[in-house]
């Protein structure tokens, strides 16, 4: 399969790496608005075909998907594109700017005939996995409660400066992988309730937030999120999970330490990722499941089934963002149903 990038940015770069070791898969094109970043990255990966606008690149055609690693606000005129080109379809997150957007999007695909899925990667970092495989495979019967974590100081704007800039920041950029997280083992959500803060005076929005969810199975979970923890050691970038279930619990804690204990018995595991050649701490775990997911992605077109991370299984995770930025402004508990 043969595969075109938009977008040469910061990540981008972990895209790239990923797509060079799937077995059966060839980036032909990249694309990207900045010259200088585009010769670069076209040179360190070998890629001969590079245009500076999407709609050459199109029009040029030659390959079977497009990995979209752009910035949000581009993302509708992006998936439209590719829908009206006949190509498979991955787009990083935040998949839309807003539900309308993201409705439009997953339509032009799916009228298309071809595979969309949203690079929506927290849940396939192989720690994370494996509480999630644990946990739907009844390792502590049905569960109640759950809380996901992810509170770090880490500076994440020196690689990413334009995070600092935006009015939304937490929850739009880190938070919906954690709210995606909570899907993945709990499910849908029926209510949601959320308060923000802005500790860092820097940047323009929120880097604290704290979301409480009830799931459409009876869970209910914590999920909570901060960029202004300070604490050694750091434990940037893990999410930390705590499982309440009928017969048990399951931790994932710092570390990649996985505790199961049930019925009495208690079971430990070092689940620490793997370190890829082409990767380096402490990202490495983020990095691995951009390989792990970009390999579901082409299993589904090659097998004709639905990515995990499908286009509508993410406006259900776009909503809950929708949903916590309307609870913390107006300070009310929020049904799904509004957004």
């Amino acid at each position: 399969m043969k595969v075109a990038l938009i977008g040469c940015g910061f990540f981008a770069i972990n895209h790239l790496h990923a797509w060079s070791d799937i077995a059966g898969v060839e980036v032909v094109a990249l694309c990207d608005s900045n010259p200088q970043r585009l010769s670069e990255v076209a040179k360190d990966f070998a890629i001969a075909e590079v245009y500076d606008n999407a709609e050459a690149l199109f029009a040029a055609g030659g390959f079977d998907i497009v990995d979209i690693a752009t910035t949000v606000e581009s993302h509708r005129a992006l998936v439209e594109m590719a829908a009206r080109h006949s190509v498979h379809v991955i787009c990083q997150k935040p998949f839309a700017t807003n539900m309308k957007d993201a409705r439009a999007m997953v339509a032009a695909v799916e009228q298309s005939g071809k595979t969309l899925m949203v690079h929506e990667n927290f849940r396939w970092q192989s720690a994370v996995r494996t509480a999630v495989d644990e946990l739907r495979n009844g390792a502590i019967g049905t569960p109640f409660f759950g809380r996901v974590s992810f509170r770090s100081g880490y500076d994440v704007f020196s690689g990413q400066p334009y995070l600092a800039e935006g009015e939304r920041f937490i929850i739009e950029d880190l938070g919906i992988h954690i709210l995606d997280i909570s899907r993945a083992l709990f499910g849908d959500v029926l209510r949601m309730s959320a308060t923000t803060r802005r500790i860092n005076p820097q940047i323009k929005g929120e880097d604290v937030a704290t979301m409480l969810l009830d799931h459409e199975g009876g869970v209910t979970s914590v999920v909570d999120c901060s960029y202004a923890t300070k604490r050694e050691p750091e434990t940037f970038p893990q999410s930390l999970l705590e499982i309440d279930g009928e017969r048990g619990t399951i931790r994932l804690d710092a570390g990649y330490r996985l505790t199961i204990q049930r019925d009495g018995d208690s079971e430990a595991r070092d689940v620490a990722p793997p370190v890829l050649p082409w990767a380096e701490r402490p990202w490495h775990n983020i990095q691995e499941s951009v390989l792990l997911i970009q390999q579901h992605f082409i299993d589904c077109i090659r097998n004709g089934q639905q990515p995990e991370n499908s286009g509508y299984d993410n406006l259900q995770t776009l909503s809950l963002v929708e949903a916590a930025y309307l609870s913390a402004s107006e300070q009310r508990t929020v049904d799904l149903s509004e957004i």
